[in-house]
């Protein structure tokens, strides 16, 4: 059973077992049982039930995700290397969790009428620092005592210049009791409840239950060191904001080509080049960069090096063989950015070829992983403002990014001949992704290159080597592309 409510009603009382969120203007109840009555278009009415559990509880009870139709990680690798890294990849994959901070992503819900008053996000401690806790504070009828009980794992709790008569018990402790007769005087102690972390660590939760009688609330607090803003100045004009950076290998007569097409329009901007060719040439000219790397250590290797030595707040993405033309202006790409600044990547077209995705991802259960497939011209919303812009997972190989953000999720230089997707799976959930109508780049005619394409396209074996290390890296247990 799923309900959509539109949120302009007037009265809202939801206390039944049934799971409810609001997305954009929506309040979606699903699973709701027969004894949730929703009537009216003004109002909702809803019969009281007996306090349920509010948490927290376990977030691992995931199940396994179907792999029909899928290309399965697990046998690609060795039949006698299974069992060892089976039993590797788990451990890793626990120690993953732990550093990500998984284990505190407790459900915790919050009751319906209850008379304590807490903040439910954006309460941030340094680690080993003391903090009042914001808005703590009891709502209640009349009584002959008030007592409230809080306690937490990773820190100590005081109440600030407690009077010698005051009820204050547990002060530096882990639990901390209050009491007063009074419930101006209970909710003024309140008020100087302090929470100091005593474990060192620079981002992770601590967690807070907050009782009186037998009302019980749970709230967590962040203990996150604070970070160092890292900001690029974007200059005077589109040199200082974009560098273009590529990766070649055995193709420099293609590469002078781009080249000389970048310099027709952009006779100033910088140009990063990473060169894996076996036989490396000289690339001169103003303002270029050509590093030389080993011969044939890979594509995302390649983009890494070139990554690593961008200065500029963006870098714009091209394969060596593009030709810039009249419809090539990265100052649109670099418009949207601004315009909206939560994006990382916009990527554009090469030719007629806008080539986009979205990725859907399942955790699958504990043991086995998870199942990724990919959808080939697929997309979410629009972004707002820009109706030639949709945000999807994965763009072509001509796009412009944020460099920290890419830097962030980096290239894997395991994969090195056939790659792409790669990179936007390891940044699924971290980079916000959009593909643009109207940002074209050329591509120069095929030439033909025995030697190239036999490293360009090496055969089975490196699609099982690929299939095999998402099996350990990603804890991935089967991949549709």
């Amino acid at each position: 059973m799923n309900i959509l409510i539109k949120l302009f009603l007037t009265g809202l009382c939801i206390t039944a077992l049934g799971i409810y969120s609001i997305q954009r203007g929506i309040l979606h109840v699903s699973d709701v049982t027969d004894r949730l009555f929703l009537s009216g278009k003004r109002h909702l009415q809803c019969t009281v039930f007996p306090k349920q559990s509010i948490g927290p509880f376990p977030s691992k009870n995931r199940s396994s995700c179907s792999c029909d139709g899928f290309a399965l990680t697990a046998q690609s690798v060795k039949v006698d290397e299974l069992e060892d890294l089976q039993r590797r990849r788990l451990e890793e994959y626990e120690k993953y969790q732990i550093r990500m901070g998984t284990n505190m992503d407790s459900i915790i819900l919050a009751q319906a009428n209850s008379p304590l008053q807490y903040p439910t996000q954006g309460f941030v401690v340094p680690p080993l620092t003391k903090r009042l806790i914001p808005g703590l504070a009891l709502y209640a009828q009349r009584r002959p005592l008030y007592k409230v009980s809080l306690s937490v794992k990773s820190g100590v709790l005081s109440v600030e210049d407690v009077l010698d008569e005051q009820q204050v018990d547990g002060q530096g402790q882990s639990e901390l009791n209050i009491s007063s007769s009074n419930l101006t005087q209970l909710n003024d102690l309140l008020s100087r409840v302090t929470y100091t972390s005593t474990i060192y660590h620079v981002k992770t939760k601590d967690l807070v239950h907050f009782s009186f009688e037998d009302h019980e609330a749970i709230f967590h607090i962040v203990i996150k060191r604070p970070s160092v803003p890292v900001l690029y100045d974007p200059g005077t004009d589109i040199n200082s904001q974009v560098t273009i950076t590529t990766k070649t290998f055995l193709r420099y007569e293609e590469l002078n080509i781009l080249i000389n097409s970048i310099r027709q329009l952009y006779p100033k901007i910088k140009i990063i080049i990473a060169d894996d060719s076996l036989m490396p040439e000289n690339v001169t000219g103003n303002n270029i960069e050509h590093y030389i790397m080993p011969p044939a250590q890979g594509w995302f290797a390649g983009r890494n090096l070139a990554v690593s030595q961008v200065t500029t707040k963006y870098f714009l993405w091209v394969d060596d063989d593009y030709i810039f033309n009249n419809d090539t202006r990265i100052e649109s790409f670099v418009e949207i950015m601004e315009k909206v600044p939560e994006l990382d990547v916009v990527g554009g077209a090469v030719g007629r070829n806008q080539f986009y995705f979205r990725l859907q991802y399942d955790e699958g259960d504990e043991e086995e992983g998870g199942c990724l497939r990919r959808f080939h011209k697929k997309h979410y919303q629009t972004v707002p403002g820009f109706k030639g812009c949709f945000f999807v997972d994965g763009v072509v190989n001509y796009f412009l990014a944020r460099t920290d953000a890419v830097r962030r999720v980096g290239f894997d230089p395991f994969l090195k001949r056939v790659a792409h997707t790669e990179f936007f799976l390891d940044g699924l959930g971290d980079l916000l992704i959009a593909s643009c109508k109207g940002l074209t780049v050329g591509h120069q005619k095929k030439r033909k290159q025995s030697k190239y394409r036999r490293f360009r396209f090496p055969g089975r074996n490196d699609g099982k080597n690929k299939l095999a290390h998402h099996y350990f890296k990603n804890y991935m247990k089967c991949i549709r592309y």
